[in-house]
């Protein structure tokens, strides 16, 4: 008797290529018949409602509708509360000062943050470990601390 030339794997990839075919077709069908009924001009309309939100209901024509001011719509920055200028100070220790080269670091108190200093940012003397009062301006490099005072 003469074995069959169509082994068991080649029969079961043969029915899930047929399987892959046949599920394949239903979805393209799915599909076309799918964007014949939804052409419906309503399904595919969305509404703004009065908050912003899209929706997919009309709005309500008896509602009042708020009326607005041109005036009154800003677009810009938010306005924010004028700065105190002793706001801006901000207190730190002396951790390095090198007074040959004229540039040190200090430690702001809150933030823990280092802070480059140099001479020319300094109103009085400073030391080592000497507590300071110092605003700060952005740099290239980043912070560096600018009138530079011994803290009393």
């Amino acid at each position: 008797m003469a074995k069959s030339k169509e082994t068991f794997n080649k029969k079961e990839k043969e029915k899930k290529r047929l399987r892959k075919k046949k599920e394949k077709e239903e979805k393209k069908e799915a599909r076309k018949s799918s964007s014949n009924k939804g052409g419906d001009l309503d399904d595919m309309i969305a509404y703004v409602d009065e908050d912003g939100n899209i929706t997919s209901t009309p709005p309500d024509p008896t509602q009042k509708k708020k009326k607005i001011e041109l005036e009154d719509i800003e677009v810009s920055v938010s306005k924010q509360a004028p700065v105190d200028p002793e706001d801006l100070r901000r207190k730190g220790k002396v951790t390095f000062f090198n007074e040959s080269k004229g540039y040190g670091f200090i430690k702001d108190l809150e933030s823990q943050d280092s802070v480059f200093v140099h001479v020319k940012g300094l109103v009085d003397d400073v030391r080592e470990n000497d507590q300071v009062t110092f605003e700060t301006e952005k740099t290239p490099k980043g912070l560096s601390a600018i009138d530079v005072k011994l803290a009393k």
